[in-house]
């Protein structure tokens, strides 16, 4: 019998959380500003983390994309839902001590979305939109909706405090013991950035790393090498993005003969090691339900009989960011394949592009903001959502498809590769990471 309690103990205590130590992270973003409400910083799944250990949102999103309570306790829309009301948690502060009230929280919503009316009463904040908004909490969820204190030095509320920052190279951050949530595991999180892929390997490998991150067509080597590697559900959309809408009806048949030539399968298992999933809609099947209904197929007789129609082709240009190590392979890949159905594709790295090749984080756990979300950061119409059944939503997510502005190619994983001294790892369904969670063992589990 004590033998039992002393191996149960001995068991619990090399499981149980412990408090202290630095987390040490690489990544490859060079972000040069923290405010969440920057709109000239590129989205990218690094940014948003790094955004939500700093700054708090009124409304979280949990895995399944439902509102819950953040800085704000509950909220209250009027009826048609153009005008909320958010009562405020009490008790918050920022990280300088000051106290989270509505008036702060107001001018930070103002600064983010200058199109709202926002206005504190007391205990609350009230939002106003130019038309009915039903899916308000969702997208306050959002990191660009952060609530910050910009009065000289940026602030936030998070469960980390700032308290180094090199723009673009480092970020030093302090676990809060004063935190609304409860304070972090880590005593410091302490994040090196613009880390290729192969040099945060290495970092990982000779131990000056903790957490990286891994390129979608690296994780499955890096796993098989022995390394410990988590992948998010098929979460990033990679596409191609024509720069203007259909010129004619023979403009429509060319990008529909495009469409039909790319082999979608061949890239996620050659070029991506099975690092995504095919792709023919803009947002992911896990999510909404439906996207298996856009064909992902390649189909080459259909592709020359729309080429067919078409006397004369002209040669678009295809942009590629330059930055992306897979970008590359994939913009050659979609050129060979356009050429065997007799389009002319000539890459670019140039700014202007007939059709850009680009990459698109899933922005939301709410499908209807991530659709809404999607179609702005590709210059798309605003998706008209009739209502707010699943099927409404396939709708507009069809009609913007069927625009032929965009071609959905790809939908990538987000991959991280860790320690093994890294304990209670969780990341939600798009790539998120929760680093507050996080805790260090001193021995491999």
């Amino acid at each position: 019998m004590a033998t039992s309690l002393l191996l149960a103990g001995i068991a619990l205590g090399a499981t149980r959380p412990r408090y202290g130590g630095a987390l040490r992270v690489a990544v490859r973003a060079t972000p040069i500003s923290l405010d969440p409400a920057d709109s000239g910083q590129p989205d990218s799944f690094v940014r948003r983390n790094l955004s939500r250990l700093i700054f708090d949102t009124l409304v979280r999103l949990d895995d399944r994309g439902r509102p819950q309570a953040a800085l704000a306790n509950s909220w209250q829309p009027e009826p048609g839902d153009q005008r909320w009301q958010f009562y405020i948690r009490h008790g918050v502060t920022f990280q300088d001590g000051a106290p989270v009230t509505s008036d702060a929280i107001a001018a930070s919503l103002r600064v983010a979305n200058p199109n709202w009316k926002v206005s504190p009463t007391g205990e609350a904040v009230v939002i106003e939109c130019d038309s009915p908004a039903p899916d308000l909490p969702a997208e306050l969820a959002l990191p660009r909706n952060g609530i910050a204190k910009r009065d000289g030095k940026l602030t936030g509320s998070g469960p980390f405090a700032i308290t180094r920052w090199d723009p673009g190279k480092k970020l030093a951050l302090t676990a809060r013991d004063d935190y609304w949530g409860g304070r972090a595991l880590v005593d410091s999180v302490e994040i090196e950035m613009g880390k290729n892929f192969r040099e945060q390997m290495i970092s990982l490998d000779l131990g000056k790393a903790d957490l990286i991150e891994v390129a979608p067509e690296q994780a499955q080597r890096a796993a098989m090498e022995g390394r410990r590697v988590e992948s998010s559900a098929p979460t990033e959309l990679m596409a191609l993005v024509f720069s203007r809408d259909r010129q004619s009806p023979e403009d429509g048949r060319l990008r529909e003969a495009l469409a039909l030539s790319v082999d979608r399968g061949s890239m996620n298992t050659v070029l991506l090691q099975g690092g995504g999933e095919p792709a023919g809609g803009l947002l992911p099947n896990w999510m909404t339900g439906y996207a298996f209904l856009f064909p992902t197929d390649a189909d080459l007789p259909r592709a020359h009989q729309a080429r067919s129609e078409v006397r004369q082709a002209p040669a678009w240009t295809l942009g590629y960011d330059a930055s992306d190590p897979v970008a590359r392979n994939i913009a050659e890949r979609i050129a060979l394949n356009a050429r065997d159905a007799g389009l002319a594709l000539t890459l670019t790295t140039a700014t202007a592009a007939d059709v850009r090749l680009v990459r698109i984080p899933l922005p939301s756990l709410d499908a209807h903001i991530a659709l809404t979300t999607v179609a702005g950061a590709l210059g798309l119409p605003h998706p008209k959502v009739s209502g707010n059944s699943v099927h409404d939503l396939y709708v507009a997510e069809t009609a913007l498809v069927q625009s032929q502005r965009v071609i959905p190619l790809l939908r990538l994983r987000a991959a991280s590769a860790m320690s093994r001294t890294v304990r209670n790892w969780t990341g939600d369904r798009d790539g998120s990471w929760r680093l507050q969670d996080v805790w260090l063992g001193t021995e491999k589990p």
